[in-house]
This record gives C-alpha cells, sequence and structure tokens, in this order.
C-alpha cells in the first residue's frame, strides 16, 4: 500500500486536473507535444493540467515558479477576462509568472510561442534578439590545421 502524503491542493480541484488532462483543447495538446520533451531536451520538468492552490493551470514548471496558460475564446469575456486577471494576481501573490497566449497565437506563431517560454525560463535570448556570444568550440576558429 502506498504512502499517504497531505496535500494542500484541494481533493475538488485535484479531481478537476484529472478531467481536464483528458479533455485537452488541440491548442493545449499541441503545446503539450512539444512541452513533455522539454524534460529531455533541457531538464525542465513541466507539468499538464497542474493544481495549484484553489486552481487548475494548463501547464506549470513548478521549479522555475512558471504557469503557461492557453485561452479560448471564452477567456475573452468579461466574466473571462476578470477570473484571469483575479487568478494571475493570486499565482503571482505567490511567486508564479504567468504566460498566456491565445489559441491564435498557437497556430499563427506556434515557435514563436516556443521561443517565449525558453526565454522565460533563461533558455534562450527573446525573440527578435540577437543569440548570445558562445565562446568558439575547441577547434573551431583556429587557423592553425
Amino acid at each position: 500500500m502506498g504512502v499517504f502524503v497531505p496535500t494542500i491542493v484541494p481533493p475538488v480541484a485535484i479531481s478537476r486536473a484529472r478531467r481536464l488532462r483528458r479533455c485537452m483543447t488541440d491548442g493545449e495538446r499541441k503545446l503539450w507535444s512539444e512541452l513533455k520533451e522539454f524534460r529531455r531536451w533541457y531538464g525542465v520538468h513541466v507539468r499538464k493540467q497542474a493544481p495549484i492552490g484553489p486552481y487548475v493551470v494548463d501547464f506549470a514548471i513548478h521549479e522555475q515558479k512558471l504557469v503557461i496558460e492557453v485561452d479560448g475564446e471564452h477567456h475573452f469575456t468579461a466574466e473571462g477576462l476578470v477570473r484571469d486577471v483575479r487568478r494571475d494576481a493570486w499565482l503571482k501573490s505567490i511567486g508564479y509568472r504567468v504566460l498566456r497566449f491565445n489559441t491564435g497565437d498557437l497556430s499563427e506563431s506556434f515557435d514563436g510561442c516556443v521561443q517565449e517560454i525558453l526565454a522565460a525560463l533563461g533558455l534562450m535570448n527573446e525573440p527578435g534578439q540577437p543569440p548570445p556570444l558562445t565562446p568558439p568550440l575547441k577547434g573551431e576558429g583556429d587557423l592553425e590545421a
């Protein structure tokens, strides 16, 4: 039998997260296909539909205190905007940064969205910025051979 580990996440949020993991939107599924590889590529663990306090966020990188949200059209209603502002403020109050992408951003500029996430994690420069200067690899740049 497993060991019981108490959690501060309400049971209702845990069951909601489980339900949302099974019913991801197309945009969330597409982004997840990329984000789940971050552990292998960069050593960064991304969780999908992760409960944080009373909320379930689309994606969370707890070690970096970063939340990534994919906003569909219901986020752009008056009620949705108020709810998102309240939620973002709460997440920021406990130290999380929140990146939001709408479904149009993901379909029109998927690579740009991924680059923005990588930049937020300190893994690359902001989009449009020059790449960091790196010293040449051993043997590179040597004129003598």
